[in-house]
């Protein structure tokens, strides 16, 4: 047994994205829990001395969950694991396994959680707007702000996990085990959620994902590299500075239960056109070179997610409002960050 048994401990899965590496700056300097990193990577070294614990470890594996569930009093889970949306078009069967069954894994674990502690356990749970799949290009430009409930049939795999993942959260909070004869007292799990827009980080290298273009376009035009954006240029959907998104999380899991209408929130901040991001990233880098040849398949999937998503909710049940609007997010943190990586 280790020497923090029974105190209140916070579990990070997928830690070591940068997502993770926020949440966890954050929540170490609030001293307020207990933090247990896991990862199927290494934990990264300037991490492991802010967390409790951390384990290189899948959470499809049986082992680790029964690890967690016998070592560790969790109140609080930020499900960050997930594989993400270009690569979960090349393995469905792959991504389903880790996206879905891993999240009822973690869903589970907090109803067992709950059930021996006596404290609903807070689920947060990033979705994405993935979840979305508009028709057509013509019902994506009157659409205007969707809302949660709206247009919500995806034409990617991931967004089909991730909408699943929103019901089963809802179903593991209030519907669990139903008809069973011995039923649970309900508010075993306390299941938050936030659809994501485009996330654009000036830490990490984009990856290849499907909002992947605008910061790729930045950093190509940093390194005076030349880049086809996969896009056209009139394409438009919801953006999001990583801080915000990071903070945004935070935010949702302090809020009071009472003060939530939904399970499910959207958020965004600013909505350019690929084209607004090249002219940004030609002005801001001398030497750019960034032309315009669309992916016929890629630019399918962008066109199904909305240009822009209704936050009414999200600002009124739990303050949410982003610091970093269009011209700040690049201005103050993009453009100074990528332009920093590459100096000399």
């Amino acid at each position: 047994m280790t020497n923090h048994i029974r105190k209140p401990a916070t579990l990070i899965t997928g830690a070591n994205g940068e997502m993770g590496h926020g949440l966890i700056e954050a929540l170490a300097s609030s001293g307020s829990n207990i933090i247990i990193a896991i990862d199927v990577r290494s934990i990264d070294q300037s991490l492991r001395s802010k967390c409790t614990e951390t384990i290189t470890g899948d959470i499809l594996e049986q082992l680790v969950m029964e690890r967690l569930q016998s070592e560790y009093e969790i109140h609080t889970i930020y499900h960050l694991a997930a594989l993400l949306s270009t690569r979960a078009e090349f393995t469905p069967e792959s991504a389903h396994k880790v996206n879905v069954e891993g999240t009822m894994y973690l869903l589970k674990l907090a109803v067992e959680q709950s059930r021996w502690h006596g404290f609903p356990v807070k689920f947060l749970f990033p979705s994405s707007i993935a979840v979305y799949g508009l028709p057509s290009v013509s019902a994506k430009k009157s659409a205007g702000k969707v809302a949660e409930k709206d247009w919500t049939m995806p034409i990617t795999m991931y967004g089909c996990n991730k909408l699943y993942c929103e019901h089963l959260g809802r179903y593991y909070a209030h519907h669990y085990r139903q008809l069973a004869a011995d039923t649970e007292k309900r508010g075993g799990v306390d299941f938050r959620c936030i659809r994501f827009p485009g996330l654009i980080s000036a830490v990490t290298v984009p990856s290849g994902g499907t909002s992947d273009y605008a910061p790729e376009m930045l950093h190509a035009a940093a390194q005076k590299k030349h880049y086809d954006c996969f896009v056209r240029d009139d394409v438009r959907i919801p953006f999001m500075a990583m801080p915000d998104a990071i903070d945004a999380l935070l935010k949702l899991e302090a809020a009071p239960a009472s003060g939530l209408s939904q399970s499910v929130y959207n958020i965004t901040s600013f909505s350019p056109s690929a084209g607004e991001i090249r002219a940004i990233a030609l002005r801001a880098f001398e030497g750019a070179d960034i032309t315009f040849r669309p992916d016929d398949k890629r630019q399918a999937i962008v066109d199904s997610w909305p240009e822009d998503v209704d936050d009414s909710a999200a600002r009124r049940d739990w303050g949410f409002a982003p610091f970093y609007d269009q011209q700040r997010a690049f201005d103050q943190y993009l453009i100074p960050g990528i332009r920093q990586r590459y100096a000399g």
